[in-house]
């Protein structure tokens, strides 16, 4: 039977008889309880977050569920199992569901509450639906309800117009536990989020450019951050040269939804052709024909290039071929060459390219089209024909004139683009899902915003937090755009991710505070055991600062123990310039510690901390790329370790049975001390399944590191030539 339904409130009575008859209701007494109690005013899963098992397509997400409007709706694959989750906030006390079905519904499904999103309770199953607007009473107090359906009435997927949830009085109605008054969601985007439309003039658009790098050109450590975006459409004669702490962003769904028939520039004049600072900067989905050939993106670490379709060469080096270290391109495609020149490192991750052009010390490749062929140490090519398992990193772009953000699906042996073949399949999420944070807003404030079951859009801009963000919600999206800076005071914890599935974390700065932190992002409590394969979190383009722009300590600058976690592309750097460095000043024992298992790494920068830069104790674990220097500042040999020799930039603990590794270079210059020797680069259990392959110690020039891994490889001198491994054990 059809009873028609306005959003919250239903508009004729429910006739007990025959939802009865179908198993839809509990007993009559059970009706007139539940009458007395039950809010059937309130709404509380309207506009809540809102995940599928499958949508049909980007016109039926499961936002569309909950949007207040019968007129869209959510649909699956045609398959089964299929099932629809709703984030209600925490301990919400549900009385009353009301699904109104299209006309291909579920014929058998259960309702299901969770806490954590992970251990479900039935409140109410059918195997005899008959589709059509269903009123359930069905009572259970949890975070999340699901919709799980078993069998379809006909060929088509499961597909709901709209699904109502109510809530017992004072049972939480959508808050609960710590979520407070919800707080307004999809704002603007700040003053620091300039956006571009293709009817602009040339003229206005570079003059605003300009504008914005000559505030940015220098300003290494300083406050500014732009985000400057680029709705769909093609620009002409413009060179956007992209300074620090500033992400420049094409706004379609694909990366040739806009083009610049010109330039995005990274060069290095301010540095007298010096690239090896040009930190803090991106460039994502977008597609650039250079105005000479080749665009230049002369970057080191900290300043990744994403989903870039670049019709001409590309060029790593600044003009002059001066000094360059370290970078990281992923899901683009180069119809032309890629020259590095004087790159010491590189990382590509599943693209494509028409060339490369050569090596230094450390290039590497894994799911690339086109790659060189691995021939470590001469050329020092390392290449693997597919990336094991990865999630490319969530976006922020324009669907029609909302902003939404879209989360790629997780891949397996992937090789090449995710938008070789059309769109990138994956999910979208409204702004509406996010909270969007401005600087000023307090750790109060976000925290309530996660409590309430939103994601977290951080815009540009300095957040100096007083309490640790706890992200406790599975698949939670926290993305920066435009640098966000985040850091702790008081000596907190900046952030903390719960032991549950799929949490994106992306585009992220954690700068440690001038009282010593633990860590500045911890993935999972200690101790935390859950398999989380089949929906990983990605840890993507996020960085960790320690000294430089003014006195910082922390101990640990990330700790990852949830099995499963992807890293993909990080920086962590004690700094060795800048403010605020020294020994004592701006102390930091590791730059990564992995206690997760099956913890995969692609990217992994680690800088000039105390003790061992690396410190992996999870079983299972892999690293694709890993480029460091020792610190710099040990005061003698004894004040940096009396017990040995200094620490190893890469540690695998002596209780790890199985690792494996590709890629991997360490370098000292311990220019306090010239006369310091560091005893390894790399150390690890003698067992044969953990592997090392293509791993290489360098000195530049003052101190040494007397062997490779363990015992093995010999001493690098002073002179500046690699010492390689192709194979250990």
């Amino acid at each position: 039977m059809r009873v028609p339904i306005l959003r919250g409130r239903i508009l004729s009575g429910v006739l007990t008889a025959a939802l009865a008859a179908t198993g839809l209701m509990a007993t009559a007494g059970a009706e007139s309880a539940h009458a007395a109690t039950c809010d059937t005013a309130t709404d509380v899963a309207l506009n809540k977050p809102a995940t599928a098992s499958s949508v049909q397509g980007n016109n039926y997400l499961p936002a569309k569920a909950v949007d207040g409007d019968t007129g869209t709706r959510w649909s699956s694959q045609a398959s089964d199992p299929q099932w629809l989750q709703v984030d209600l906030g925490p301990g919400t006390a549900v009385c009353q569901v009301v699904i109104n079905w299209q006309t291909s519904y579920a014929k058998s499904f259960q309702l299901q509450l969770s806490d954590d999103g992970s251990t479900w309770n039935p409140i109410y199953s059918t195997t005899a639906n008959t589709g059509g607007v269903q009123t359930i009473n069905a009572a259970g107090t949890g975070r999340y309800l699901r919709m799980y359906a078993t069998q379809r009435n006909n060929g088509y997927g499961d597909s709901i117009k709209e699904l109502v949830v109510h809530s017992s009085s004072g049972g939480g109605g959508g808050g609960g536990g710590s979520c407070q008054t919800p707080p307004p969601v999809a704002q603007d985007l700040g003053p620091n989020v300039v956006v571009f439309d293709p009817s602009m003039s040339s003229a206005t658009i570079q003059s605003r450019l300009d504008a914005i790098f000559a505030q940015t050109e220098t300003d290494q450590f300083g406050d500014y951050r732009y985000a400057v975006m680029f709705k769909a459409g093609t620009y002409h004669d413009i060179n956007v040269n992209t300074g620090f702490y500033t992400s420049v962003m094409g706004l379609g769904r694909n990366p040739d939804d806009v083009t610049i028939n010109g330039d995005v520039t990274v060069d290095a004049g301010w540095l007298k052709g010096n690239a090896t600072q040009n930190f803090w900067r991106s460039i994502e989905n977008l597609a650039i024909t250079p105005s000479h050939t080749a665009d230049r993106w002369a970057v080191a670490q900290g300043a990744p290039m994403r989903r870039v379709d670049i019709h001409g060469d590309l060029n790593l080096a600044p003009s002059g071929y001066g000094w360059a270290s370290g970078g990281y391109i992923a899901d683009s495609r180069v119809d032309g060459s890629i020259n590095p020149y004087s790159q010491q490192q590189w990382y590509t991750r599943d693209s494509q390219i028409g060339g490369w052009g050569n090596g230094v010390w450390n290039m590497v490749f894994s799911g690339v089209k086109g790659a060189p062929a691995t021939s470590f140490p001469k050329p020092p090519y390392t290449t693997l024909p597919t990336t094991p398992v990865v999630r490319d990193k969530p976006y922020l772009y324009l669907n029609g004139d909302s902003y939404n953000v879209f989360v790629p699906s997780l891949r397996t042996n992937a090789s090449g683009t995710t938008w070789a073949g059309g769109s990138t399949p994956g999910t979208s999420v409204p702004l509406t899902q996010f909270y969007v944070a401005r600087p000023a807003d307090s750790a109060a404030t976000l925290n309530n915003a996660l409590a309430c079951g939103l994601n977290l859009l951080f815009t540009p801009g300095v957040y100096h937090l007083s309490q640790t963000l706890n992200v406790t919600r599975p698949d939670t999206v926290v993305l920066g755009i435009g640098y966000p800076t985040l850091i702790p005071d008081n000596g907190i914890g900046a952030m903390n991710v719960a032991d549950v599935d799929g949490v994106k974390l992306a585009g992220l700065l954690f700068d440690a505070g001038p009282v010593n932190s633990p860590n500045l992002l911890q993935v999972g409590p200690a101790g935390a055991t859950t398999s989380h394969a089949a929906d990983p979190t990605t840890v993507q383009d996020v960085f960790f600062r320690v000294g430089g722009a003014g006195p910082g300590k922390v101990t640990t600058a990330l700790v990852v123990n949830n099995a499963n976690t992807i890293i993909d592309d990080i920086w962590a750097w004690r700094a060795d310039h800048g403010s605020g460095v020294g020994w004592t000043v701006n102390p930091s024992d590791t730059g990564l510690i992995v206690n997760g298992a099956d913890v995969s790494a692609y990217g992994l920068f680690v800088e000039h901390f105390e003790k061992y830069e690396v410190l992996w104790n999870g079983q299972g674990g892999r690293t694709v790329f890993f480029q460091n220097e020792m610190p710099y500042d040990p005061p003698s040999q004894s004040a940096w370790r009396s017990d040995a020799g200094g620490y190893a930039a890469y540690k695998v603990a002596d209780s790890v049975t199985s690792h494996e590794a590709w890629g991997l270079g360490s370098y000292c210059l311990f220019t306090a001390d010239p006369s310091i020797v560091a005893d390894r680069g790399f150390e690890a259990p003698d067992n044969p399944n953990v592997k090392f392959h293509d791993i290489f110690t360098i000195s530049l020039g003052k101190g040494s590191i007397a062997h490779v891994i363990d015992n093995t490889g010999g001493s690098t001198g002073t002179t500046v030539s690699p010492v390689p491994i192709v194979s250990y054990p």
